[in-house]
C-alpha cells in the first residue's frame, strides 16, 4: 500500500541531479541514446557520472523489486556518484493497484544524486504512452515523458547520415541508402518490426568506421561488409503469394520460419488463398470490383489489391493451392505417414511454392494435373 506520508507530501520535482523520465516507443536506439543523455546531464550536475543500474520489471517478485528500487534510490550517496536506475518494462510492477501506488510513492523518494528512467519498448504505431498513471505521475513531478519512433522507411537514410556525422564518418554517395536497404528500411508492410533497425544500422556504421577510418565509406563497402538483415513480413508474404512472385515468397519464407510458428504461416496463407477464391467466385458470378467493398466488407484499397491478385490465378489453381496447404499442414504437424523433421517442413513449403504458386505457362496443366 502507499505510504500516506509519501502520498500526501508535496511532489518532489525532477531536476538534473534527480531526473525522472519515461521513454517509450519502437526505436530501441533512441531509447538507449536518451538514457545516455540523462546520465551525461547528471554527471554535469554532480561532477561525476552516476552508476547505471539496469533492472527488468519481471526480474523477480514485484514487492521485492520495488523495495530494492526504493532502497537504492531513496538513499543519497555519501561518497562518490549516485545511481541512475533504468527500469525496463515496468508492466509487472504496476499491474495491481497497490503495486502501482507503491511505485508512484517511490517517485517522491528519489534522493539527490539518484535518478530513475523507465524504458518501454512498444509496438510500432502506438500513439499513447503506456501505463498512463505512471506517465501522469512523472509529468506532474516535472519529469519527461517522451516517445521515440523508429525511422520510417523513407527516413532511415537521413537518420544514418546523421549518425555518421556524429561519428565523424564520411559516407560517399549511395552508401547510406545501401545500408538502409540492407537493414530492411524499404520493406513497407505495416507488420514489420522496426525496433532494432536503428541499433543495427548504428552497429554497422561502427564496423564500417574500423574498415575505413580515414576514407569515405562507399556503397560498395557497405555491400561487401554488411549482411542483409531484411525483416520478414507476413503481409508481404501473402501479397507475394497472391502476385505469384516465387523468388520473393521463398526469401520471405526463409526469414519468417525463423521467427513465426509454422502453423501460423499455414493459417495466413490458407486465409489469403480462400480470400482469392471468394473474390474470383464473386467476379465470375457478375460482381464488379467496386461491389466487393460492400459485399465482402473490405476497405477499397484492400478490395483493389485482392482483385488484382485474383486475376493472376485460375479458379482450379487456387483450389489446388488450397489443397496443397492441407498437405503442408499435415507435414508440419507430424501426421501419420508424413515425413518428419525441420528440413522436411521447409521442403514442404518450398514444394508448395514450386508446384502451386509458380505461374504456369499458357496451356500447361496445373500442379494437380501434372501429378495425375
Amino acid at each position: 500500500m502507499t505510504d500516506p506520508a509519501a502520498r500526501d507530501a508535496p511532489h518532489v520535482p525532477s531536476t538534473p541531479d534527480r531526473p525522472l523520465a519515461l521513454y517509450w516507443g519502437d526505436d530501441a536506439y533512441g531509447l538507449d541514446a536518451a538514457t545516455d543523455v540523462v546520465r551525461a546531464r547528471m554527471a554535469e550536475a554532480l561532477g561525476e557520472a552516476p552508476e547505471r543500474w539496469r533492472i527488468r520489471g519481471d526480474a523477480g517478485p514485484v514487492s521485492g523489486t520495488i523495495a530494492q528500487l526504493t532502497e537504492r534510490l531513496a538513499t543519497g550517496s555519501m561518497f562518490g556518484a549516485g545511481t541512475l536506475a533504468v527500469v525496463v518494462g515496468i508492466g509487472p510492477l504496476v499491474k495491481r493497484a497497490e503495486d502501482r501506488d507503491a511505485f508512484i510513492a517511490l517517485l517522491e523518494r528519489v534522493a539527490p544524486g539518484n535518478g530513475l528512467v523507465i524504458v518501454e519498448e512498444t509496438e510500432s504505431g502506438r500513439k499513447v504512452a503506456p501505463h498512463r498513471a505512471i506517465a501522469d505521475a512523472i509529468s506532474a513531478r516535472g519529469g519527461t515523458v517522451r516517445r521515440f519512433e523508429a525511422p520510417s522507411a523513407g527516413g532511415l537514410t537521413g537518420w544514418i547520415e546523421a549518425r555518421a556525422r556524429e561519428r565523424d564518418l564520411t559516407l560517399a554517395r549511395g552508401a547510406a541508402q545501401e545500408l538502409a536497404r540492407r537493414v530492411g528500411a524499404f520493406v513497407r508492410e505495416g507488420d514489420v518490426d522496426r525496433r532494432r533497425q536503428g541499433q543495427l544500422a548504428a552497429m554497422e556504421l561502427d564496423k564500417l568506421a574500423l574498415y575505413r577510418p580515414d576514407d569515405p565509406i562507399t556503397a560498395e563497402d557497405v555491400s561487401a561488409l554488411v549482411a542483409e538483415a531484411i525483416p520478414g513480413s507476413v503481409w508481404a508474404l501473402t501479397d507475394s503469394v497472391g502476385r505469384r512472385q516465387v523468388d520473393q515468397v521463398v526469401g520471405l519464407l526463409e526469414r519468417l520460419t525463423e521467427s513465426t510458428p509454422e502453423p501460423v504461416l499455414v493459417a495466413v496463407l490458407h486465409r489469403r488463398i480462400r480470400e482469392l477464391l471468394e473474390v474470383s467466385g464473386r467476379l465470375a458470378a457478375g460482381e464488379t470490383p467496386g461491389s466487393l467493398v460492400k459485399s465482402m466488407k473490405l476497405h477499397p484499397f484492400r478490395a483493389e489489391t485482392l482483385v488484382g491478385q485474383a486475376r493472376q490465378w485460375q479458379m482450379v489453381e487456387l483450389e489446388d493451392a488450397l489443397s496443397g496447404l492441407v498437405d503442408v499442414d499435415a507435414t508440419i504437424k507430424g501426421a501419420p505417414g508424413m515425413p518428419i523433421g525441420d528440413a522436411q517442413h521447409r521442403l514442404a513449403f518450398l514444394l508448395w511454392v514450386a508446384d502451386r504458386v509458380a505461374a504456369r505457362s499458357p496451356g500447361s496443366a496445373t500442379g494437380s494435373a501434372d501429378r495425375a
